[in-house]
């Protein structure tokens, strides 16, 4: 197991530590959030898939899995009694419960997690995982010095609507956030003309997309043949230069597994 000295020690080496304690023997699984999604997939010619911020925001975190199938009812009242969970498949321990009431359903979570000083845990549900009927709560926790473990929360949006979870499905997202970092930064609105080069930027990229839309409707183009730009996918202006990559650009987020230490 992990100490808390790994922190300290991982920090000078660049590399940060994201420690999981089991606390529980409920069995839900940690793992590196994958960039596919059913309904992603689903979409004519799969055209979700371009879409490259999603795919960013899809793998940007470390999923809870459930390892049970159970359906979930609420009634409409605000006790806890008016939520129903029926388990179909799996063992106990479970995880699911009515704690708080108000159409709530609660997940219990296995671990307490410590990351390192002044890191936080952003709690959400999984990236763009589409569920009819109920929608995650998020949370954010200071799991640096919290002693306490969290749930994981989701709100029924209408009663009388059964929910379904089956075994294999991710019920949560972890994100390890910096404590301070949003407060750091000065919000403005400031007119366009103003920079130059960024507004000449933008009328390329605005006049390239309108023909892009235009050649569209002709399936002897290019552009019909080609089916979508891909300047923002390669990081490349509408000119063509590859700007993204002085940046840093990312086509790809790649997170490495939670291990059990001997």
């Amino acid at each position: 197991m992990a100490k808390a000295d790994d922190i300290n020690e991982a920090e000078s080496d660049k590399r940060l530590p994201l420690i999981a304690y089991p606390i529980s023997p409920l069995d839900m699984p940690l793992m590196a959030a994958p960039a596919g999604r059913a309904w992603m997939e689903a979409t004519p010619s799969h055209f979700a898939k371009r879409c490259l911020p999603m795919l960013i925001a899809n793998r940007s975190g470390w999923l809870l899995v459930s390892m049970h199938t159970f359906a979930v009812t609420w009634d409409g009242r605000t006790e806890a009694s008016g939520l129903t969970v029926k388990h179909l498949e799996g063992a106990p321990p479970f995880s699911a419960h009515s704690q708080f009431g108000s159409g709530i359903l609660t997940f219990v979570i296995p671990f307490l997690f410590r990351t390192p000083p002044g890191v936080n845990l952003l709690v959400r549900g999984p990236a763009n995982f589409v569920k009819d009927g109920i929608a995650p709560l998020e949370g954010v926790v200071e799991t640096d010095w919290a002693e306490a473990t969290f749930t994981m929360n989701w709100k029924m949006t209408r009663p009388h609507n059964a929910v379904t979870f089956t075994r294999g499905e991710p019920i949560a997202m972890i994100v390890p956030q910096e404590r301070g970092s949003l407060e750091r930064f000065d919000p403005v609105v400031r007119d366009i003309a103003t920079d130059p080069e960024t507004m000449a930027a933008y009328v390329r990229w605005a006049e390239s997309r309108e023909a892009h839309n235009k050649d569209m409707q002709n399936p002897a183009s290019d552009a019909y043949k080609r089916g979508w730009e891909r300047h923002y996918f390669q990081g490349m202006s509408a000119t063509g230069e590859a700007v993204g990559q002085s940046a840093g650009h990312q086509v790809k987020v790649t997170l490495k597994d939670f291990v059990e230490e001997e």
